[in-house]
């Protein structure tokens, strides 16, 4: 998965929440895990670039 496809996948799973859609204690749960999930991926994503610009930099 790419950085933008798992921005794109938060960006739904946000929107779909805050719509209202009538969705289970469960399936909260499972989107909020996965909301979680891809966060991190993003974060290191994130933190990988930085550590490369650093090192290009040097």
């Amino acid at each position: 998965m790419s950085y933008d496809e798992a921005i794109k996948r938060l960006e739904e799973l946000v929107q779909s929440m805050e719509d209202g859609e009538a969705l289970t204690i469960e399936e909260y749960k499972q989107k909020a895990k996965e909301a979680k999930e891809l966060i991190q991926f993003c974060q290191q994503q994130l933190t990988g670039l930085e550590d490369e610009m650093k090192e290009a930099l040097q």
